[in-house]
């Protein structure tokens, strides 16, 4: 894992007050409260398509671990082991208060998911994070306002904000029958990701996107973004190839819970890159 770091300079960790765990427990504490008033839950399900298969596994065993330190049981499920009498979700027989949702099926829409679907529209389980949360805050087609000076105005958005966000979101657009050809001419100076996407999967830069793949993506659900060319890193342990850098902030209701760097080298960001993955970003 490779370390960003500047000789000489003051280097303090971004964290919370209290620190990271804190306020991660402090985050699903008021999930629960959102929806229950008060208290706690008592018993989280960790929830993930076949999870041992995942390549995340071990950060499930890990909150498992974090669960019981703060006195909260909790079991990692698949989703098709769960169950839903009308009044609970049951996982190993026993009512679970809380789903702590790895999924990627951000709409719960599959066949295998629907016990959990049922559950949490019939508001019988705290899911976290959830369909609603996901719409609202994660669809990339988000961004296309976003990165609007105009509507943002006109929504009534201060000015200093919408430099903030003219500043940091490239311009985006939706993929439409209207603009396909148009995006088509401009294609290399974009980059077209899906809009319910996640890890870079089916993301493509303009420039290496083939007729085949444009026809993918102008049948709908792709958004258009200015290709931003990421920052280069030189890592401490690394030879004398440069990494790109991608500076992550984790947030709930404004507060930063961390900050993480990923490096890597390729399109997109991932976990092969000799010498790459999540580094510490510190503040300089």
């Amino acid at each position: 894992m490779g370390l960003l770091r500047r000789d000489g300079a003051d280097q303090r960790a971004v964290s919370p007050a209290g620190g990271f765990e804190d306020a991660v427990w402090r985050m699903f504490v008021a999930e629960w409260r959102r929806q229950r008033g008060t208290g706690a839950p008592a018993r989280i399900a960790i929830v993930d398509d076949d999870p041992p298969s995942q390549f995340l596994y071990p950060e499930f065993l890990l909150a498992r671990r974090f669960f019981a330190t703060r006195g909260a049981e909790a079991v990692i499920a698949d989703p098709r082991a769960l169950s839903f009498d009308g009044a609970a979700v049951l996982a190993g027989g026993r009512p679970v208060d809380l789903v702590y949702n790895r999924l990627t099926d951000f709409a719960l829409e599959r066949l295998e998911h629907a016990a959990l679907r049922d559950a949490y529209l019939g508001g019988a389980v705290v899911v976290t994070p959830n369909p609603r949360a996901h719409a609202l805050l994660a669809d990339k087609r988000n961004l296309v306002a976003l990165s609007d000076p105009a509507r943002l105005a006109a929504w009534g958005l201060d000015p200093a904000t919408a430099a903030l966000l003219a500043d940091a979101v490239p311009r985006t657009l939706e993929v439409t029958p209207e603009n396909a050809d148009d995006l088509w001419r401009q294609r290399r100076t974009l980059f077209f990701k899906p809009a319910a996407g996640y890890g870079s999967k089916a993301a493509y830069r303009g420039d290496k996107v083939t007729r085949g793949v444009w026809a993918h993506i102008t049948a709908g659900g792709y958004v258009a973004q200015a290709l931003a060319p990421p920052g280069e890193r030189q890592v401490a342990d690394g030879d004398d190839a440069p990494l790109k850098a991608d500076v992550r902030l984790y947030t709930y209701l404004g507060e930063v819970l961390l900050a993480a760097a990923r490096l890597y080298q390729g399109q997109t960001t991932n976990f092969r890159t000799p010498g790459g993955g999540f580094a510490p970003v510190f503040i300089v």
